[in-house]
């Protein structure tokens, strides 16, 4: 596939084409090394928001090489500066293996990606979902404690605050999708719609996640005063939110 001939409704003509050249350099760099180049989240579900959104990238690689990770090192010092980070490195056996050692992450990515060139690795493959329950109730949980432990390392200001909760939230959201899909329901991928479906399945109190998402939107900009208040919300919402979780599948697995 050309890098040309593809386009993404939704996602703004110049980020559009800064992927487009980033696709023809690292095609440049690595030559036949390199197997497919995919684009995935934000971009792709359509809640990208310029300025503040990343450019998530999978390269799909003939074989993880120290040589290969080090002539992408120098590549990207230029395109981490165009909001793309630092790709997944995969090849196709990683794939396979992900599908049902990482099946959250996994699905997050088979069912919203574009293949900007190249294969797709995730062509003919199906999601091994033997572990779901115990990866969604893992991931909740791991969240939760690193939120408590940045915090401390951030002092508790308000800076470290208002960059905290947006990586928190942006790191739930595959959570909340894995507890619709646990709970036979399908994913939703607008962050909203997606809160809302979820407090309304674990009848539970999630105004304080909305408000961190808000935040994350650049909807709501928080004053000093508020941003402890913001914090203390958002805490105890995730805390209720976990035990809850946790007792819902606790109670599947039986």
């Amino acid at each position: 596939m050309s890098s040309a001939e593809w386009t993404i409704d939704g996602l703004p003509d110049e980020t559009q084409q800064v992927l487009r050249v980033y696709v023809k350099e690292v095609r440049m760099t690595f030559g036949e090394m390199l197997a497919g180049v995919l684009l995935y989240g934000s971009a792709v579900r359509g809640d990208f928001l310029a300025g503040r959104s990343n450019l998530n990238i999978l390269l799909c690689v003939t074989a993880c090489s120290l040589e290969l990770l080090q002539k992408y090192s120098s590549v990207h010092k230029r395109w981490g500066k165009e909001q793309i980070v630092v790709p997944l490195f995969m090849t196709a056996d990683d794939v396979r293996s992900t599908s049902s050692l990482f099946p959250l992450e996994y699905l997050d990515i088979q069912e919203n990606h574009r293949v900007l060139w190249g294969q797709d690795p995730f062509a003919g493959v199906k999601a091994d979902l033997r572990y779901l329950s115990a990866e969604v109730a893992q991931s909740f949980r791991s969240n939760l404690l690193r939120v408590r432990q940045r915090f401390v390392e951030g002092g508790g200001s308000e800076e470290a605050v208002t960059i905290l909760l947006p990586l928190s939230i942006t790191a739930l959201m595959a959570s909340l999708r894995g507890v619709q899909r646990v709970l036979g329901r399908p994913a939703f991928f607008h962050g909203d719609a997606l809160i809302k479906d979820v407090e309304s399945l674990l009848e539970i109190d999630c105004s304080g996640l909305r408000e961190a998402w808000s935040l994350k939107r650049g909807q709501i900009s928080p004053g000093k005063k508020e941003v402890p208040r913001l914090m203390e919300r958002y805490l105890e919402n995730l805390d209720r939110l976990v035990l809850r979780i946790e007792e819902h599948l606790s109670q599947g697995t039986r």
